[in-house]
């Protein structure tokens, strides 16, 4: 059964074409003009094991808001929709991922019910010269919406003694946990006999 999706957002703000597939093997092809942004999507794809292709347009000339929210819900609404009704995944994942000082924990529950908590320490504004680090919750978010599921991500720690928190490790610590968790939880369960994970009979 092929585990794929093709979604296309368009509006006046951005034009966005997400292509996932669940089974893959980490191939990537990004571009959303937000480069860290860029780099945090070839982490989900690698540590997901999805294939993934991302092509975003969007009025950066404002803001990068509107790119990276929209390309969150886009890549959300295609998990969701290459996940199809769920019949034989693991359905829980979860990971706890160290990058040097920061330790970051992530659970994902693929519920069909969108629920976000995210947890982490304040940062400096900005990664790189677009990235702001105030939108890192907000991705979650919107990918969580879009996608239906409950995801926990937790800084667990996140600088040195006396130190202050690295952004980038902060944040790209968060993505690879989050892909890690994604992958287990969106795993095919040999045990489970294609039934769906849940005794409602629904996810």
């Amino acid at each position: 059964m092929s585990r794929t999706a093709r979604v296309e957002r368009i509006t006046k703000e951005t034009k966005v074409l997400v292509e996932i597939d669940l089974d893959g093997t980490g191939v990537a092809e990004i571009s959303t003009g937000v480069g860290f942004y860029d780099h945090m999507l070839h982490q989900i794809a690698r540590h997901g094991g999805f294939d993934l292709t991302v092509r975003t347009v969007g009025d950066l000339e404002i803001d990068a808001h509107h790119t990276m929210e929209d390309t969150a819900l886009a890549l959300g609404a295609a998990v969701d929709q290459a996940l199809g009704d769920k019949a034989g995944i693991r359905r829980y994942g979860s990971a706890t991922v160290p990058m040097d000082e920061v330790l970051v924990r992530a659970a994902v529950d693929l519920s069909g019910r969108p629920y976000v908590v995210h947890d982490e320490p304040p940062l400096a504004p900005y990664i790189g010269p677009v990235y702001p680090t105030s939108m890192t919750r907000h991705i979650w978010e919107s990918f969580g919406q879009a996608a239906r599921i409950t995801l926990h991500v937790d800084v667990l720690r996140a600088a040195r003694p006396g130190g202050h928190p690295d952004a980038h490790h902060v944040v790209e610590a968060q993505f690879k946990a989050v892909s890690r968790a994604l992958r287990e939880a969106t795993a095919v369960d040999p045990t489970a006999g294609g039934a769906i994970p849940s005794t409602k009979g629904a996810l």
